[in-house]
């Protein structure tokens, strides 16, 4: 009997250690499941415009300093039209889990307001603010005018007369051409679903002149096929002394300029699981340590918003400010058809 009972109690030990050891080990694999589980295939990075603009050649450049953080390749999908809320909407549509990722340009904070679409800032986590590539203002070669103060000149002799192309309504092409509205000076607007498209625009002389991100056109003033005359900024390109800031030309451009026309962003839906957000913001943190980006941001006169908003709390207060000055300035000036405090963005 006194062995039975002995017999018995020690099966019953051996019991509740082995559902113990079970309880620890599954602990432990949940736990190393959320280190090692994101990711374990291809992950898809989705670029709202075509190929060429500033948001394709910054956003490829940054995935390929992504990949060797994550493991795991990405492959760049270009989703173009109706000012980056095709793309958006491709994102959202995705499975939250982490493989679907969005490179952004800024017209994420203005689709709203612009009547494209209901998606905003508001339904993606921020992983980081990346660079702002700065508007610079761009003819052909054989343009007649040489200088900024010839353009602005013929802008003002030929009001509504001289093209500009740009990437579409609400985005900072658009917002260049509100700024030289409220400066007293009027274009003929044409948009294109890129910015390598209102480049091509400019060598074809289908337009005059066009807003490009620096990124974009430095290769044609190495080559002589563009002349750039102006910054659209309060600051000078490091690597152009000469030439002038808009606001040098137009003081009374300078507070227009002080506000990054062109942020963009590595974001990801909402709905996406904060470990799998944790394991991105990560790997872009030591994905802008590597040399290679290093020098393509320094090579590319890109502003690195990534040193200014280094965290979540700081991107999103960034996000509230830019979207309080934009979105009131397209509607202000009866471009947005929305008015930005439905969608509670505060008066600056």
């Amino acid at each position: 009997m006194m062995k039975g009972l002995k017999k018995l109690f020690a099966l019953a030990t051996i019991g509740v250690m082995m559902v113990t050891t079970a309880c620890s080990g599954s602990g432990s694999s949940t736990g190393s499941s959320t280190q090692t589980e994101y990711p374990t295939k291809t992950i898809t990075m989705v670029i709202p415009y075509g190929a060429g603009g500033t948001t394709d050649l910054t956003g490829r450049q940054f995935a390929i300093q992504l990949e060797k953080e994550l493991g795991q390749s990405i492959t760049v999908v270009n989703q173009a039209g109706a000012s980056g809320s095709v793309g958006a909407k491709t994102v959202l549509d995705a499975e939250p889990d982490g493989y679907t990722i969005f490179y952004t340009a800024d017209t994420l904070g203005t689709q709203r307001v612009m009547g494209l679409s209901d998606m905003g800032y508001d339904d993606f986590t921020p992983i980081m603010a990346v660079v702002n590539d700065p508007k610079v203002i761009v003819v052909g070669k054989d343009s007649p005018y040489e200088t900024i103060n010839d353009l602005v000149d013929d802008m003002i002799a030929r009001p509504g007369k001289v093209k500009m192309s740009y990437t579409g309504p609400g985005g900072s092409g658009h917002v260049q051409a509100l700024i030289y509205n409220k400066l007293g000076l009027d274009m003929a607007l044409t948009a294109y679903t890129s910015g390598s498209d209102c480049i091509v625009a400019v060598l074809g002389g289908q337009v005059d002149f066009t807003n490009s991100n620096y990124s974009t056109i430095a290769s044609y003033l190495e080559s002589g096929d563009l002349k750039m005359l102006a910054v659209s900024s309060n600051e000078k390109l490091p690597q152009y002394p000469d030439v002038p800031t808009l606001s040098e030309v137009i003081p009374e451009a300078e507070p227009y300029l002080d506000i990054p026309f062109t942020p963009l962003s590595l974001v990801v839906d909402k709905d996406v699981p904060q470990e799998v957000v944790d394991v991105l913001k990560e790997a872009a943190k030591k994905a802008v340590q590597e040399q290679d980006w290093i020098d393509f941001v320094n090579e590319n006169n890109l502003e690195k918003l990534y040193e200014k908003y280094p965290d979540e709390a700081s991107i999103l207060q960034f996000y509230a400010d830019w979207q309080s000055n934009i979105c009131w300035l397209l509607y202000d000036a009866g471009a947005a058809p929305n008015s930005p405090e439905q969608y509670g963005i505060s008066r600056p």
